[in-house]
């Protein structure tokens, strides 16, 4: 066979890539579902804290607030129900599209809700249509991700779909950001979520024209439980059981914060503090979402090894709760388990790497339309322009310069100006809060200042998009960063289940201390603040130093097991 006849075909990009979209049904559908994941996660967790900042909402609110997003960090927990559960009357729609025509109809509700209420005088009902959108949101890209798999092939890969689907989701980012921002200048944001709500009305239809694959007359999945050697089923429950109920209290405690939050205080009684919630509860959270499923899936390795409590023989034993529960254990103990199993005490370094890389972005990202709109005065069209297009070029410049430097300096180089560039963006911003005087002096020194005049720009502009740039570039080096680590550090038996858990993490610690930043926000300004959470490169470099320590260690120890 002949190396031409061996070659991958270079996989399209851009306008071509989008041209093969619309030539075959699968591909199309697959950027509708793109476009269909990108549209809410924008409109939701993002440009809705511009409506709030603009109503005079309070940042502490907003931050508590962007808790919605938790939905997308914890979403790997009810997968399974969307996998296995047949809806009633929606089945005839096929598996996966089932499942998703109900999430987008209740995101079209949730949209609608939304404009349909006063985020002023009924904040609660707001954050609720907000909650049951941004939940929906998530378990719709459950279904999505599950329909992907499915219906890949040789004519349309898993790469290409993959491929079409970034695309659809960067589009649904403009859509949501820069267009819908655009839009609330000349409409009220009533009108602009409305008009969204239309736009996923068409999205249903287009869902109900989708191909989909047939459910399995009988999935027996997770076989591995019950052959011999694995643990005793009465024993995975006890595990799962103390997991589970972990889990449930800490979502439970930070719903009733959350709800506790938004609703005005008894006369002369101080409203909660989400600096004192952040700090007294916080590490709780921490312990029983990540650290207490990590030490009960260390026990579960050691009870492994005791023949009292392994199956002797095959499980023949096949039942609806069984099943269910055997996807749970799955999701929540059994890849921390091969985790704990494969890397032994380094697993602590690795999931400190993951919970604190990125958190500086992760804390500020939802304050940033109340920061440009609010604080500095830009207008909505300035700020569509500066964040969300000219903001995802950069970020997919980024991106493209994170995957330059793997191959030319290497991984854990790369990984590292990951670590270290992002929270230098924050003294940009601090210096944007200020007047920008040092942002001045260096757009005048490299003579961009002269540049932007020429192109019809004023200084004050000028400011918002170095800073936007730098953040954008630095960030989109600092996924292609993680997602690389990420990729390398999960075990091809527990793939997808574990790069699920651990993306999920990322956004964990940043998502929690939003509130207590935007309580900070209130209360010391913003330039402050800036400085003080650009100190959280040190955590993220300590543990990326590390990890780097830990690999270099087992290469030379096991140079065949590394990559």
């Amino acid at each position: 066979m002949t190396t031409a006849a061996t070659t991958k075909p270079e996989r399209p990009k851009g306008l071509r890539l989008l041209w093969l979209a619309l030539q075959n049904r699968k591909s199309a559908m697959m950027l509708a579902f793109g476009f269909s994941s990108g549209l809410p996660f924008a409109l939701l967790v993002g440009t809705l804290t511009a409506w709030l900042g603009e109503v005079g909402v309070k940042l502490a609110t907003i931050g508590v607030f962007s808790w919605i997003g938790l939905s997308y960090s914890f979403k790997f927990i009810w997968s399974p129900v969307v996998d296995r559960v047949r809806l009633p009357g929606l089945e005839r729609l096929g598996r996966r599209k089932s499942w998703i025509a109900l999430c987008q109809a209740l995101i079209l509700v949730s949209l609608a809700g939304i404009s349909f209420t006063d985020p002023v005088n009924s904040i609660g009902s707001f954050v609720g249509f907000a909650f049951v959108g941004a939940l929906a949101s998530a378990t719709h890209d459950i279904a999505i991700d599950g329909w992907r798999i499915d219906v890949a092939d040789d004519d349309v890969p898993i790469e290409l779909l993959s491929a079409i689907y970034q695309f659809g989701y960067r589009t649904a980012s403009i859509v949501g950001g820069a267009i819908a921002l655009v839009m609330a200048s000349h409409m009220t944001w009533a009108e602009v979520y409305l008009a969204m709500a239309a736009v996923v009305a068409v999205l249903i239809a287009l869902t109900l024209a989708a191909p989909d694959t047939p459910r399995p007359q009988r999935q027996i999945l997770q076989g591995a439980l019950a052959e011999p050697g694995a643990l005793k089923p009465h024993t995975r429950a006890v595990c799962l059981g103390v997991v589970g109920l972990s889990w449930l209290w800490a979502i439970w405690r930070i719903a009733s914060f959350a709800v506790s939050m938004l609703n005005e205080a008894a006369p002369g009684e101080a409203p909660p503090s989400v600096a004192d919630f952040t700090r007294i509860w916080g590490p709780w959270i921490l312990l029983a979402t990540v650290f207490l499923p990590l030490a009960v899936a260390a026990f579960s390795n050691w009870l492994k090894t005791r023949p009292d409590q392994v199956l002797a023989r095959h499980d023949p034993v096949h039942s609806t709760a069984r099943t269910v529960a055997n996807h749970l254990y799955s999701a929540l103990v059994a890849p921390l388990a091969e985790l704990a199993g494969r890397l032994k005490i380094g697993v602590l370094i690795v999931l400190g790497f993951i919970l604190t890389y990125a958190i500086c972005y992760n804390i500020w990202a939802s304050f940033a339309y109340p920061f440009y709109l609010d604080e500095l005065k830009y207008t909505k069209e300035e700020v569509a322009f500066a964040s969300k297009i000219f903001g995802i070029v950069m970020t997919m410049l980024g991106i493209s310069l994170g995957g330059y430097l793997f191959t030319r300096i290497g991984r854990f180089p790369t990984i590292m100006l990951g670590a270290v560039l992002p929270p230098l963006g924050n003294f940009l911003y601090a210096d944007l809060a200020e007047g920008g005087h040092t942002i001045d002096a260096f757009s005048h020194l490299l003579r961009l200042d002269s540049l932007a005049a020429s192109l019809g720009s004023d200084g004050r502009m000028t400011r918002l998009l170095l800073a936007i740039c730098y953040e954008n570039v630095a960030t989109g080096l600092a996924l292609t960063a993680f997602v690389a680590y990420v990729s390398g550090i999960v075990s091809k038996r527990y793939g997808a289940i574990q790069y699920a858990l651990l993306s999920s993490l990322l956004s964990l610690v940043g998502t929690l201390g939003r509130g207590a930043v935007g309580e900070a926000f209130d209360l010391y300004g913003y330039a402050p603040v800036f400085r003080v959470t650009a100190a959280t490169a040190l955590i993220s470099v300590l543990f990326v130093s590390l990890e780097w320590l830990r690999v270099s260690r087992e290469k030379r120890v096991s140079p065949e097991s590394v990559d």
